[in-house]
């Protein structure tokens, strides 16, 4: 933890730190495609649990659960120990993870809605206090424009190592005699033991570095608000919902539309489903490739609009065509695989803004309003297009016949919300301001009062006077 994470002469971080760093992502990309693809079939066609109840426990689990992100992103921005801070936190929600994981993806027949409702809820929680310190500590360790794109590019593709495996198990399943629902609890099992072993190499090897804080008031209400109704970051608050609700849409509906709209078993699927994530091995470091020379919010935009022309293609597939199927869900998995990452780069960005303007490390609270979207837009994603499915009439049961209108109505809804929401989230960019070059001055003040708070740090320490701000 002691070395230097960046070769000096550089500014890059060094590939056995990206590489390790990325080992973060591996158990929550496991667990949500779990979760998102194979966990509302499971419970609605294993353990019984109807779709309606389902879509409630959803809904009511992310309102509840509204409060928790910026809290912890307070907390954790206020934390200071000789562990540091982003590492603590990653080493407190493991447990709490591992807990939740258990309950859901190895849950016995019997199982309803409040039971639901309280282990979505420890799940929401240990994914919350996860996802932060992964991204404040992401944010942190890479400080350039583009090398963090880089970064979370990498972050992506070694994500989708995890979502390869999750979908192999799935695969490959049946071939080895086991059950839709005994696939799932083998998941349950891979993410169980890929925990704490990635969770700790990354607190034991990866370094974390703490930025002084401008002297000051301690807990200014009025940054606060400042900063949530910052255009900034609002702009990247709707954008990330809509980016999230528009793939995540297609997640809850998934085997659904492909079982019975396109014709193909769930081994199929999966395996369609594995060339749409691999593609972001070729998507991921292309978008971070193309975004260093156009910027992130055009790239954004070009990609968006270019994954919703993709889509409109899924009408005129025919019936049970893997290899017509196959390079559409390529097209869609190469665009999407930028979503996450440049929102992510563009959101620690506008963090080292905030920094500037304000003199504090915000960095864990402006993630949290990112994931605050991110869970609204999980919450809407099940409780619209579940209600939607039942309300044309589709019955989710294993072996359930349904109607010709019933089906029609699955491939209307599947297609046509993410259409809408991907479109709108890369609206939300045209006129950004925060491009390469104005990222640039910021991080060239950033490091100027940095050096000069370093300095007084030191004076304070040998005339045991306290540290006076810059310019004072």
């Amino acid at each position: 933890m002691t070395d230097d994470a960046r070769p000096a002469a550089t500014g890059r971080l060094r590939l056995a730190t990206l590489l390790t760093f990325s080992m973060v992502t591996l158990p929550g990309s496991a667990l949500g495609i779990a979760t998102s693809i194979f966990l509302t079939p499971y419970i609605a066609g294993h353990l019984g649990v109807s779709l309606t109840v389902i879509g409630a426990a959803f809904f009511i689990v992310r309102l509840i659960d509204i409060p928790v992100d910026p809290v912890l992103g307070v907390i954790m921005d206020r934390t200071r120990t000789v562990l540091g801070r982003y590492r603590l936190w990653l080493l407190i929600g493991a447990p709490i993870f591992m807990l939740a994981v258990y309950k859901l993806l190895l849950a016995k027949p019997g199982i309803g809605e409040a039971y639901l409702i309280l282990w979505l809820l420890v799940s929401a929680l240990g994914g919350s206090i996860v996802g932060l310190a992964q991204g404040a500590w992401a944010a942190t360790l890479a400080t350039g424009y583009n090398e963090r794109s880089r970064l979370f590019s990498v972050l992506t593709m070694v994500g989708v190592a995890a979502n390869v495996i999750v979908l192999a198990i799935a695969i490959a399943g049946p071939s080895f005699g086991l059950s839709n629902a005994d696939g799932i609890h083998v998941m349950g099992w891979l993410v169980l033991g890929l925990t704490p072993i990635c969770f700790g190499l990354v607190a034991w090897r990866v370094p974390e570095k703490i930025a002084a804080d401008v002297p000051g008031h301690r807990f200014p209400l009025a940054d606060y608000w400042a900063l949530i109704k910052k255009p900034a970051i609002l702009r990247l608050f709707f954008a990330q919902a809509s980016l999230q609700l528009g793939p995540g849409w297609m997640s809850a509906l998934y085997i659904f539309f492909f079982r019975d709209v396109l014709g193909f078993p769930v081994a199929v699927s999966s395996a369609l489903l594995l060339v749409y994530i691999m593609a972001a091995i070729l998507g991921a470091p292309a978008t971070a490739w193309v975004s260093s020379r156009l910027g992130k919010h055009r790239t954004l935009i070009i990609t968006t609009t270019a994954y919703s022309l993709g889509l409109c293609s899924i009408f005129f597939l025919p019936r049970g065509h893997v290899f017509v199927t196959g390079p559409v869900m390529f097209w869609q998995g190469f665009m999407a695989s930028g979503f996450g990452l440049l929102v992510s780069s563009m959101t620690a960005d506008v963090g080292d803004e905030v920094r500037l303007e304000q003199g504090k490390q915000r960095m864990s609270l402006i993630y949290s309003l990112i994931g605050l979207a991110n869970k609204l837009a999980g919450a809407a994603q099940f409780f619209l297009s579940l209600s939607l499915l039942a309300w044309v009439g589709y019955n989710a049961k294993d072996g359930a016949h349904n109607t010709a209108s019933a089906i029609n109505g699955l491939e209307y809804i599947f297609i046509l919300g993410p259409i809408f929401f991907v479109m709108l989230g890369g609206a939300c960019f045209i006129g950004w301001k925060l491009d390469a070059v104005r990222h640039g001055e910021i991080r060239e003040a950033l490091d100027i009062r940095d050096a000069a708070l370093g300095e007084a740090a030191v004076i304070s320490a040998l005339t045991s006077q306290p540290a006076p701000a810059p310019g004072e």
